[in-house]
Parts: structure tokens; C-alpha cells; sequence
């Protein structure tokens, strides 16, 4: 029987394409990869893509977006990613604490999407 292998790409809906960019590059610290489809940024994330695009059709910004989804994304250092967000101003949901993946903390997007963020465990 076919199934399902697993997440290979994310993608978020955004009606500010231009502010996402600059959202996700300039403050989170990713980097756009060099090719993306017209109306999308790409990042280049690891080991599952993710990017930003502009609404499909029915698309209500003033909803709850993602309620219901947790978008999880490994980092270096979640604690020093929670200081530097602070001190761009995003909006930090709940502050870092240990958990079965390590420590992680949870900010909000300027598009209101909630991001939780973990420190990615390195293979010793």
C-alpha cells in the first residue's frame, strides 16, 4: 500500500511576502535560498525546506493562523536565540524551559504564526 513518508517541505502563508523576507532573514537569521517560485521565498533549512508565500485563494490573515500546528525549528542555542529575539522586539509566547527534545522556547511572527524553537542536540 503507498503511504507517507514524512514532512519534506513547509510553507506559510503571508500577505506581506516583502516583510516576511525581511522577518525571517534579517531577525530569525535564516538564509533565502537562491531560487524560489514566483510569489514565495525559500530558506535554506535542513533537513526539511521551509518558506514564506503569498496567500492562496481564501486566505484570511485575521485568523488564527496555524492554530493547531507546531512548527518546530532546531537551533544552535535556543536560550541565546530567545535573548536576541527579545532584543528585536518579537514577541516571545513562552520562555525557554527543558524538554524531551532539549531546552526550547516558542515566539510569535509578525503574521501571527507561532515558532517553537529547540537547541538541536549534537551527536557527541
Amino acid at each position: 500500500m503507498p503511504h507517507l513518508i514524512g514532512p519534506d517541505f513547509i510553507g506559510i502563508q503571508v500577505a506581506d511576502l516583502d516583510a516576511a523576507r525581511a522577518f525571517y532573514t534579517e531577525v530569525v537569521g535564516l538564509t533565502a535560498a537562491p531560487f524560489a517560485p514566483p510569489g514565495a521565498v525559500v530558506f535554506q533549512t535542513a533537513p526539511v525546506p521551509f518558506a514564506v508565500r503569498l496567500p492562496v485563494e481564501g486566505f484570511d490573515p485575521s485568523k488564527a493562523l496555524g492554530h493547531g500546528i507546531a512548527l518546530w525549528f532546531g537551533c544552535d542555542d535556543a536560550d541565546g536565540l530567545h535573548q536576541h529575539l527579545i532584543a528585536q522586539g518579537v514577541t516571545i509566547a513562552f520562555a525557554p524551559k527543558d524538554g524531551p527534545f532539549g531546552r526550547y522556547f516558542a515566539f510569535q511572527d509578525p503574521f501571527g504564526y507561532t515558532i517553537t524553537a529547540h537547541t538541536v542536540q549534537q551527536a557527541a
